[in-house]
């Protein structure tokens, strides 16, 4: 019974695959999240938003995860429902309806498009009518109205006094006759009656906003009504507060930041939880030296799961459905997938072991990161890698698309950048003993640095996979240097902490911040300036991480987890020593008297 109970092997074998599927599963749709948030209409600062959300509820979320329940009962419970939860918060995601109508096709060709798809896409909206889709009667129509339109509104302003009106909406309204007459005249009598309808639909609701928004005579910018001044003021900023709820597009991006928080929330539960539960299994039974290796299955786990989503996707048709997009499948993909290792979890070893201390750990891991320098610099390099590797989580797909790439090359290059992190693995030791680790830290800021500029000059999308191959150092490499540091500085029992610390709040906190900004950059420059921005800061803080690492004082550091994991045999050698060399002192002190 006892053999059964404490089996390691079992319990290597059972993480092994739950981690696989849990890597699995988080390929198949966090990596295409932008994606798929681009396929929904919201542009690039409001998707840096939900990803730099993401992110920080993940760093935030983590040092209270720490405070698991302590029965085995709860925990397991605690597992299957954030398990189930995670699941059912990517799938809220495919209920999220398109912020324009006409997004979802924007991606499609019409040979793609089931049924009718082809002949509706034609003309989703207004904004997206082909030329030669309206007729002349309907351009007639239009003109007559706008022209109607134009006339009312002046003669309002001109009772009210009020200077001209620079409504980005209106002067797009007086130039929609121009342009209609220029991209085409009359096909098809069925088209130029839809058509017709929607500029009578849209003319009047924009028609309708400047009567709201026109003052009268007599108003606030008559003298003598400062208090209906006041109050209509308080009106307007009531007014701005719920037209932005009412917006479609903030609507969905608020939709978005719910699910995709919750999902993150619930995701990190699991993985903290079952994590702490093994490492507590394996201490226990002092077979902790195995768990070093179980981040490969994850590894193995995504590269299959990005592959193997991104095909199915490129065989299917745009929509799956009348309102289901192909996109949603990655969504599907990680639901199964999650749900296969919640039956992994039944049958997962937990270990609770008796503690009575109740320290904060992630505030003593805070001291003892501030009062080293190394690990100072350290961190804020893991800070700042955070922050230029968001950039190419977030938008690296974006231009992959632009460039008209396929989902398996999509697919492929996160399989690269993990498989070759790997291989360079099995020459850790080798590289560690060639190299001090200043020079890693070097090589790795240098090559993430040359990604980020390959990918701003990005020829074709085949070369995404030879850049993909640099993640081998430019991310692996830097992490072994800076598990060293951190081992170096840990007290017994704060390496684990100190870890969570540097890879949480500090990662995770630099690739928050990169979200929210990237996306502003992308959206008033281009992409290809934030990959440069980013590839400049890179070298700026190498030159200076170089200049500071030279400055500070080289001290050897006691490594008091490594003195306590000491072999017995050379504590007993010694205890031999010190009596054999007792004995012989007390031999000569006798023959002496």
């Amino acid at each position: 019974a006892m053999s059964q109970q404490w089996d390691v092997g079992r319990a290597l074998a059972l993480s092994g695959l739950f981690r696989v599927l849990q890597g699995a599963g988080r390929a198949c749709a966090a990596p295409f999240l932008t994606l798929y948030l681009r396929h929904l209409g919201l542009p690039a600062p409001l998707v840096g938003s939900v990803a730099g959300a993401k992110h920080l509820a993940a760093a935030l979320w983590a040092p209270i995860c720490s405070r698991y329940p302590r029965s085995r009962r709860k925990r397991r419970l605690l597992v299957a429902g954030s398990l189930l939860g995670s699941a059912g918060a990517s799938l809220l995601l495919t209920l999220v309806p398109p912020a324009d109508g006409g997004a979802g096709y924007k991606s499609c060709n019409a040979s793609q498009l089931p049924g009718d798809r082809g002949a509706a896409a034609t003309v989703p909206s207004l904004g997206t009518i082909s030329p030669g889709a309206l007729s002349t009667s309907a351009i007639t129509n239009a003109e007559a109205v706008t022209k109607e339109m134009a006339k009312t509104t002046a003669d309002v302003l001109t009772a009210s006094r009020k200077p001209t009106l620079t409504s980005a909406a209106f002067q797009g309204l007086l130039g929609l006759t121009a342009t209609l007459e220029k991209k085409g005249r009359g096909v098809g009598e069925d088209l130029a009656d839809n058509a017709e309808g929607s500029l009578y639909a849209t003319e009047w609701k924009e028609l309708f906003l400047f009567k709201t928004t026109l003052p009268t005579v007599g108003g606030p910018y008559v003298p003598g009504n400062f208090s209906d001044h006041q109050r209509d003021t308080q009106n307007v900023s009531f007014e701005v507060l719920q037209n932005i709820f009412q917006d479609r597009e903030h609507q969905v991006f608020l939709m978005v930041l719910g699910a995709v928080v919750l999902w993150e929330l619930l995701a990190t539960s699991v993985e903290w939880t079952v994590d702490e539960s093994l490492y507590e299994y394996l201490d226990f039974v002092d077979a902790t030296d195995r768990y070093s290796k179980l981040w490969i299955w994850s590894y193995l786990g995504a590269s299959v799961g990005a592959c193997s989503v991104a095909v199915f996707v490129d065989q299917l048709n745009c929509f799956l459905s009348s309102t289901i997009t192909r996109l949603a499948l990655h969504f599907y993909g990680y639901a199964l997938l999650v749900t296969l290792s919640l039956v992994v979890s039944v049958f997962f070893p937990v270990h609770v072991p008796k503690r009575t201390d109740q320290v904060n750990k992630t505030a003593k891991a805070l001291a003892l990161l501030w009062s080293d320098g190394r690990a100072i610099l350290y961190a804020i390099t893991v800070f700042l890698t955070g922050a230029a590797g968001s950039t190419v989580h977030n938008f690296l797909f974006w231009q992959m698309q632009d460039q008209g790439s396929s989902e398996l090359y999509m697919g492929l290059s996160v399989a690269v950048g993990l498989l070759s992190e790997i291989l360079l693995y099995f020459f850790k030791g080798k590289l560690l003993r060639t190299f001090s680790s200043s020079k890693i830290v070097a090589v790795s800021l240098s090559l993430l640095a040359v990604q980020l500029l390959c990918y701003s000059f990005l020829w074709t999308v085949w070369s995404v996979l030879l850049i993909q191959l640099l993640s081998a150092f430019s991310s692996g490499a830097l992490w072994w240097v800076v598990n060293m540091a951190v081992d170096d500085i840990a007290t017994p029992g704060m390496d684990r902490s100190l870890h969570a610390l540097l890879q949480g709040l500090c990662y995770g906190g630099g690739a928050s911040l990169g979200s929210f900004a990237g996306g502003f950059v992308v959206k008033y420059f281009s992409l290809a300036i934030l990959y440069r921005v980013c590839c400049v800061c890179l070298v700026g803080w190498l030159f200076l991480f170089l200049i500071v690492q030279s400055k500070l004082p080289r001290q050897k550091k006691i490594n008091y987890s490594r003195l306590l994991a000491a072999d017995s045999s050379d504590m007993s050698d010694s205890d031999e020593e010190n009596e054999r060399d007792w004995l012989v002192k007390a031999m000569k002190d006798e023959s002496f008297n």
